[in-house]
This record gives C-alpha cells, structure tokens and sequence, in this order.
C-alpha cells in the first residue's frame, strides 16, 4: 500500500510539473477533445451510453482496446479507423510528456543522480 502511495504521490507530482509546459496543455486539450467528439459520436451513431462511449474512447486512445464492443455500422467503422490513427499519437504524445515531468520531478527532489553528478562523485573519489 505504501508502495502504491508513493507511485501515485510522483504521478501527480510529474503530472504538475508537465502542466507547467505549454507542449503537454495543447496535447491535454487534443486529448479532452478526442474524449468528447469520440463520446458524442459513438453515443448518437452506435447508440452506446455515455459512459459506455467514454471507456471506448479512453480504452481505444491507450491501446488497451474494448473487448465487447464493435462498430456495427459503415460510418462508425471509419471513424473508429480514424481515431485510433489520430488518437494513440496524440495520446503516447500526452503520455510522453507525463513521463518528462515525472523524471524532471524527482531530479528536482533528488530522487535520481543525474549523469553530471555520478560525473562528479567519481571524480571526487579519484
């Protein structure tokens, strides 16, 4: 649990730093759009809920895929071809930048020896 606990604390503690760059808030505004437009489409052309639609979406931009469900119609198809294309880049983009602001996070900390600084440490011991 503590485990856990300490995973998220640098989740969110990255997940802040990269919100201070303009990069990870146009991928974050991308990513909100594709949820919606994705939620509203699949709710009105293949009738799912809205909550329905939205785990589609989500497990559909993170590669996970869904299971159960299927486009049934031509158009639903093609859109889904087109979000998936579109989606998952911008997606590993955002996470990319996530992963950027959890690294940067923890060398602000001290958490992680940068390579200048193990650079430093052996050539004090020389």
């Amino acid at each position: 649990m503590i485990s856990f606990v300490l995973t998220l604390k640098r989740l969110l503690t990255g997940l802040f730093h990269a919100f201070k760059l303009k990069n990870f808030q146009v991928f974050f505004v991308l990513i909100v759009l594709l949820l919606v437009s994705g939620t509203i489409f699949y709710t009105t052309e293949e009738n799912l809920s809205v909550i329905d639609a939205l785990y589609f979406c989500i497990t559909t931009l993170s590669t996970v895929g869904h299971p159960d469900f299927m486009p049934k119609t031509g158009l639903g198809k093609i859109f889904t071809m087109i979000y998936i294309v579109v989606g998952t880049g911008t997606f590993m983009g955002l996470l990319s930048y996530v992963a950027y602001g959890v690294v940067q996070s923890n060398q602000k900390d001290g958490d992680i020896d940068t390579e200048r600084d193990r650079f430093k440490k052996k050539a004090k011991h020389k």
